[in-house]
């Protein structure tokens, strides 16, 4: 890794950056947009967790390597991370002062993400104006036809690209407040390597390697460091000096045979994106950093783009690592013109390249049942769902699916009602398919038989019979679709504003203390954009077998930062109701709303910009019950959904978000699951579990231990 040197700025311009400084900062706490505190405080905001409850008890079974493998498999929450000072099973100390790399640019990226939803947020509100003013008018008056005065700003058309609107529209602005809190990733280019990027990590915009320092324009397809680095560690170089070049098939001269590419210099382009030349290009800034390249035996990162439908910008972009510039040379192109040709080489000793398998997602996802290598089940929702949600097993010998062996030979005459489909396989094949009714089954066979079936699915919650839902809440009055946030009831609870945008089929802006959606009383229907959590899996989700981690959950579709993964789904419970004694129930997830937004025991803090109703205050005299322990969970061991099979992990890629829509009680509050940054297909979904370290003791009063293996780059090592 090369150290960079300081760039030398006159005392002229740096009072003129800081006077710049200063005005910035000024605007945006006027807007209410300055983020207080570093990075650090965005993870807190970014991925927040529930703390999950287990079970004192040991599991004790005949089968040791079986009894490991379910707790492997137990999903478990953790916003408490490993404090500073504690001691891993290693026997090292835990340092959580210092974040990895790859930590530094995932948070990076996420408040890049939150920036860009909320100018998508902003541009949605703005389109929406011309639709909010016209009912306004037309309800104060339908006799009056004058002509619709609208704000001239509100005649433009809605932006194609909000993702270069986040950034170019107050690039200056953004990326200051970014430096003001010490959130921006490597501000001074750098040659070689960008620490945390490894060689096939993907970005989805151009803008994101922006914001991490990996490519510093969002248009040109040549980064370079000018005369300005020519002192400290630089000062022996030759300048411009190429860094990093992206090739996205924008020149009709470029040739790409992976390992080998003839690159086309910029310049001269025809900008109206047909490809083709338009001038001569000249032997000057990128060019010139380029051919400096060739002389000095300078490497420059390579970066892939290629189309993609599943991309919130229809591309994604994947870095295939360090290529040495070997050549360089003018000709005539295509279209008659000069350009300029580099011809660059992959350098040895690198990890394989990753673009084409990627193509972004027709790589090595399924395009249909016959293609799924290892499959088990082919959906374990029994049709419950949007999309059958298949099962796979390449571990076990002989596989076995997540709903584990059980003979049905028996069962036939009670299979006839169809709400969950189980599969029975023995040595591989499928021996026989039968629709079971979980409340039949219950009723027939009782509980023994479900903790040998493993689970139910079911797509909604289920209420122990001594509990009863608020249902005293009232509704907003808006019709079709909720548009302006003045005047929604339910926006208004959400700081006066809507907690998601349309985009991609709707998106979380950033993680609050609790999300109020539009509920059964509403007037509005079920694709407003404030039911999102309401409309059913929105990706192609997959349940697979791991090695050390039991069962997983992975998507065959890439899920932006924000999108709605699932709810986590089971019985509501009273907690005092839950049998600790039941060892083989690890499902148990702690509703802690209210206590997470009173910050106790270690919890972290979301933005507080939500309105409580007065029914459940938080300054109401306290319950010691609730401040000690939540009241009410979610089991979800005999009865739930997709959301148990979802891991843990240190550095997960999921945050859990608190949500209240047919109720306002954040006691019963829903518990739903979205994406924490953009996702690519494949990808293992996780979450933290929450476990504080030594929180879980047996039957003996000792002290459980269980160790982490997420293999995050940050990993405490114990899950508790």
């Amino acid at each position: 890794m090369v150290v960079q040197g300081q760039r030398r700025v006159s005392a002229r311009i740096q009072e003129k950056q800081e006077e710049k400084q200063r005005l910035v900062k000024r605007r945006m706490e006027l807007l209410g947009d300055v983020v207080k505190g570093g990075a650090g405080n965005e993870k807190g905001n970014n991925v927040y967790s529930r703390k999950k409850r287990k079970s004192a008890v040991d599991s004790k079974t005949k089968d040791d390597s079986k009894n490991e493998e379910e707790q492997n498999e137990v999903p478990s929450q953790t916003t408490s991370s490993a404090a500073a000072g504690d001691e891993l099973p290693n026997g090292s100390v835990v340092n959580v002062a210092e974040k990895s790399d790859t930590v530094r640019v995932k948070e990076t990226l996420r408040l890049f993400n939150k920036h860009y939803l909320q100018f998508v947020q902003e541009e949605e509100k703005r389109c929406a104006k011309p639709t909010v003013n016209r009912k306004a008018s037309k309800s104060k008056s339908k006799k009056a036809k004058a002509k619709k005065e609208e704000p001239q700003e509100d005649a433009k058309a809605k932006a194609k690209r909000p993702d270069l609107k986040a950034v170019s529209k107050a690039s200056h602005d953004f990326m200051v407040l970014m430096m003001l809190n010490n959130e921006t990733l490597f501000s001074e280019k750098r040659i070689g390597d960008i620490p945390g990027i490894k060689v096939g990590y993907q970005f989805y915009s151009r803008c994101e390697m922006v914001a991490v320092g990996f490519h510093s324009h969002w248009l040109n397809g040549i980064d370079y460091m000018g005369a300005s680095y020519s002192k400290g560690m630089y000062k022996n170089y030759k300048f411009p000096i190429a860094t990093a070049i992206v090739l996205s098939g924008m020149y009709e001269d470029d040739l790409d045979n992976a390992e080998d590419v003839v690159y086309t210099g910029q310049g001269g382009h025809n900008l109206t994106g047909n490809k083709r030349q338009s001038r001569d290009q000249v032997l000057a800034r990128g060019n010139l950093a380029l051919k400096n390249c060739v002389e000095q035996s300078v490497p420059v990162r390579v970066i892939r783009g290629h189309k993609s439908s599943s991309s919130y910008t229809k591309k994604v972009y994947t870095y295939d690592g360090l290529y040495k510039v070997i050549q360089y040379w003018a000709e005539k192109g295509i279209s008659g013109f000069t350009v300029f040709k580099f011809r660059l080489r992959r350098l040895e000793g690198q990890p394989i390249l990753t673009t084409n398998q990627v193509f972004f997602t027709h790589g090595r996802v399924p395009q249909s049942v016959s293609e799924i290598r290892g499959l088990v089940c082919e959906d374990i929702t029994g049709g419950q769902e949007n999309f059958p949600i298949p099962a796979t097993n390449m571990v076990d010998d002989p596989p076995v699916a997540p709903t584990g062996k059980i003979n049905f030979q028996n069962l036939i005459p009670y299979l006839r009602l169809p709400i969950f489909c189980l599969k029975e396989f023995t040595h591989g094949k499928n021996e026989l398919t039968s629709c079971l009714s979980p409340y039949l089954l219950a009723i027939i066979l009782g509980a023994k038989f479900l903790r040998i079936a493993g689970f139910l699915y079911c797509k909604s919650l289920q209420v122990a019979q001594n509990i009863k839902l608020p249902t005293n809440v009232v509704g907003c009055n808006c019709e079709g679709e909720c548009v302006d946030p003045r005047t929604c009831a339910c926006a208004k609870l959400n700081g006066s504003d809507f907690p998601y945008v349309h985009r991609d089929g709707g998106r979380l802006v950033e993680p609050k203390d609790v999300v109020f959606e539009c509920g059964p009383k509403c007037g509005c229907g079920p694709d407003c954009v404030n039911r999102t959590s309401q409309q059913g899996l929105k990706y192609r989700l997959e349940v697979f077998r791991t090695p050390k981690k039991g069962w997983a959950v992975r998507s065959w579709d890439f899920i932006p930062a924000g999108g709605p993964v699932c709810e986590y789904i089971g019985v509501l419970k009273r907690t005092e109701d839950v049998d600790v004694s039941e060892n083989d129930n690890n499902y148990i997830f702690d509703i802690d709303c209210l206590q997470t937004m009173k910050g106790l025991d270690g919890r972290e803090r979301r933005l507080r910009d939500v309105s409580i109703p007065t029914t459940d205050c938080l300054d109401r005299p306290e319950d010691q019950r609730s401040e000690c322990l939540p009241e009410f969970c979610i089991d979800a061991g005999t009865t739930g959904n997709i959301a148990r099979f979802i891991n843990h992990s240190c550095e997960p890629n999921l945050f859990v978000q608190c949500v209240l829509s047919s109720h306002h009680d954040v006691k019963f509050a829903r518990v739903v699951l979205f994406a924490a940054d953009n996702i690519p297909p494949l990808q293992e979904l996780t979450y933290d579990y929450g476990y504080v370290l030594d929180s879980v003791c047996g039957p003996d009063g000792k002290v459980k231990k269980m160790a982490c293996f997420c293999g995050a780059a940050d990993c405490r090592t114990r899950l508790f």
